[in-house]
């Protein structure tokens, strides 16, 4: 198969990939800077960066940078060798308010997280693997807001450089949800930093991916007309979700996601101060299965009973959903499109969601799953849904057949594929068609 250096004799047109065009039409070398390591794909973040670097591994060699939160152990690293070519770690740097830099960082154009958390161990490893081999493209692979993995490629300007899936609604939505009047403040000087930011390192770079229509959206509002954008939504793999983890459990609920992340945190405060207790006083049988880590997490602050499960982190999730009659999904704020909703209905397991919740999937409500958001609305969906079984049927069927045709990894890496080599053939002014 021919190199894109073999190529350089021809033109690109000036349209990017279409909606069904698939990638595979060269091999590139690929350098991949991540924010998350891939293994084990046990949150969203890493479930998204594992599948999307298998796929790529099938045509094209990937050499992987990646930061670490917390250990690795050699048989994860093993794992992840199995599709890149090499793999080299930093720890990542957390971010801490009230440490020496993050405080210097309220005095800088950009977002004080970048300040707080910048590592000159991950910009070393930048720097000597990209004098040390050549390569066709850099993606950087973000999976937030703060873009913080492209800091490290921005300056490097021989090469094409894409940011992958950035999400801008996080901050916007805590501005709108934020009740306590110094901390909207602070939040928007924030969103103004991050704003400015991002549309100077958009213009730096030569490509970016989002994972909803709301994130091109708010892209396109900070850089008009900006080239290369597209929509890389979530998916999963429909097979590993087929067969049989279980019987249902009667009034079994399940939220699958851990409590660490704040989006997560904040709907469970939501959903179990204002919308369980209108269903324990229906259904008083009723149980919440929590599924995730907790470490770290002020548990005082939601507020448990004898209905609430917290699983603490399960190997494998799917069995805990798979058993449970309804998957809830009361998120308020935070970007991206819901794997937790996908894997639900992958496994048959009926969704009530608010609108946030199940933002950037193409559902159907009524049909495809059950929306509602304020607490009263949100609490009557469930306890209808655990009362209808026809309902529960149709909902069961039509999710998994959703799943099918619109969010299998497969078809989505496809796109994703066209999309990088669209941007490195322009970039490099050929054309292969």
């Amino acid at each position: 198969m021919p190199g894109l250096c073999d190529l350089r004799d021809r033109r690109v047109g000036p349209e990017g990939p279409s909606q069904g065009q698939t990638g595979g039409r060269f091999p590139m070398k690929i350098l991949v800077v991540s924010q998350w390591f891939p293994y084990p794909p046990d949150n969203g973040a890493r479930l998204r960066t594992y599948h999307l670097l298998k796929h790529l591994a099938r045509r094209h060699e990937i050499v992987l940078l990646s930061f670490t939160r917390r250990e690795v152990l050699p048989e994860h690293v093993e794992a992840v060798r199995a599709y890149c070519a090499a793999v080299e770690t930093a720890p990542f740097r957390p971010f801490h308010p009230a440490r020496l830099r993050a405080l210097m960082g309220l005095f800088l154009p950009r977002p004080r997280a970048l300040t707080d958390t910048y590592s000159p161990q991950m910009e070393a490893l930048v720097r000597e693997t990209l004098h040390r081999e050549r390569f066709d493209l850099v993606l950087a692979s973000t999976i937030g807001p703060t873009a913080a993995t492209a800091m490290y490629v921005r300056g490097h300007r021989g090469l094409p450089r894409v940011l992958e899936d950035l999400e801008l609604s996080v901050i916007a939505d805590r501005i709108r949800n934020e009740r306590n009047r110094l901390q909207r403040r602070r939040l928007r000087l924030t969103w103004w930093k991050l704003r400015r930011f991002t549309a100077g390192l958009l213009r730096d770079l030569d490509g970016c991916t989002v994972a909803s229509e709301r994130e091109r959206d708010l892209v396109r509002r900070l850089v008009p007309g900006y080239r290369h954008l597209a929509v890389v939504p979530n998916g999963l793999e429909p097979e590993r979700y087929e067969g049989d983890f279980g019987p249902p459990e009667p009034d079994a609920l399940v939220f699958p996601g851990s409590l660490t992340y704040c989006a997560n945190r904040l709907a469970m405060e939501f959903f179990l101060k204002q919308i369980m207790p209108r269903i324990v006083a229906r259904r008083p049988g009723v149980r919440l299965f929590i599924t995730g880590q907790t470490e770290e997490v002020d548990l005082a602050r939601i507020p448990l009973s004898n209905n609430v499960v917290l699983t603490g982190y399960l190997d494998d999730v799917r069995p805990r959903i798979a058993r449970s009659k309804i998957c809830v999904v009361p998120i308020l704020t935070g970007g991206g499109t819901r794997l937790k909703v996908l894997e639900a209905m992958a496994l048959g397991v009926p969704v009530v969601a608010t609108a946030k919740g199940a933002e950037g999937l193409e559902v159907r409500p009524e049909e495809d799953i059950l929306l509602a958001d304020g607490p009263e609305a949100f609490a009557a969906q469930v306890i209808r849904l655990l009362e209808d079984p026809a309902l529960h049927e149709r909902l069961a069927r039509n999710g998994r057949r959703l799943v099918r045709e619109r969010y299998d990894w497969r078809e989505i890496g496809q796109r994703f594929e066209a999309f990088l080599e669209q941007v490195v053939v322009e970039w490099n002014d050929v054309d292969i068609s």
